[in-house]
């Protein structure tokens, strides 16, 4: 089997998976950002096996979230912890 002389990057299409999947450069557009869900109102729960991590509520999350898109992270991921 001869190596390929075309490779095909298909999967790499748009501009944000080819920046996401950059090899040589790690900056903060490349970074997701956890965030632990529960329940309720005004609620910050700190995670104890996690040091500096909270499970926040609804209220509580939206400010975060903004404060990390104005810090540059373009992603967030949701953990809904019961």
């Amino acid at each position: 089997m001869a190596f390929p002389v075309h490779r095909p990057r298909r999967l790499r299409g748009s501009e944000n998976i080819r920046r996401m999947v950059r090899e040589t450069r790690l900056s903060v557009d490349q970074l997701i950002q956890p965030f632990f869900v529960i329940y309720g109102r005004d609620v910050a729960n700190p995670v104890g096996s996690m040091p500096g991590v909270y499970q926040f509520s609804v209220d509580r999350l939206v400010p975060q979230v903004k404060e990390t898109w104005e810090l540059g992270i373009p992603a967030v991921l949701l953990f809904g912890i019961p």
